[in-house]
């Protein structure tokens, strides 16, 4: 029951620093696209590990230092949206899964394998 309680919470951390990231002025989270991909939370809600996909890999390392720089402001934002007893602190991690699944589908349609091989499987049986 309690593991609901924080994928809800999870959830709802996503959708607002989704929207508090598009209000941000800071240079250095516009140069490029971002997308907060997950977050999880710990069971004591002090910690939140916030996994962000950033479009331009050259922009990471930048990106990740103005994340970290307006956390304390993203994070009194937060506490004033959910209603927690504690808001978590912001911990931000690169996340190259888009990037990394886009490889292995580059991969996948590279290969040249024709659906008959699979009948041709079954009919031998």
């Amino acid at each position: 029951m309690a593991s609901n309680r924080i994928g809800r919470i999870n959830e709802e951390i996503q959708r607002e620093l989704a929207s508090k990231l598009r209000e941000m002025k800071d240079p250095r989270l516009h140069k490029t696209m971002l997308s907060i991909t997950r977050v999880d939370t710990t069971a004591d809600l002090r910690y939140a590990k916030v996994y962000v996909s950033v479009l331009d890999k050259s922009c990471t390392k930048e990106a990740l230092a103005g994340l970290k720089s307006s956390g304390g402001y993203l994070r009194r934002e937060l506490g004033k949206t959910l209603q927690l007893r504690y808001t978590p602190e912001l911990v931000w991690e690169a996340d190259d899964s888009i990037t990394h699944g886009a490889h292995i589908l580059d991969i996948l349609s590279k290969l040249d394998i024709s659906e008959d091989t699979d009948d041709e499987a079954a009919d031998s049986r």
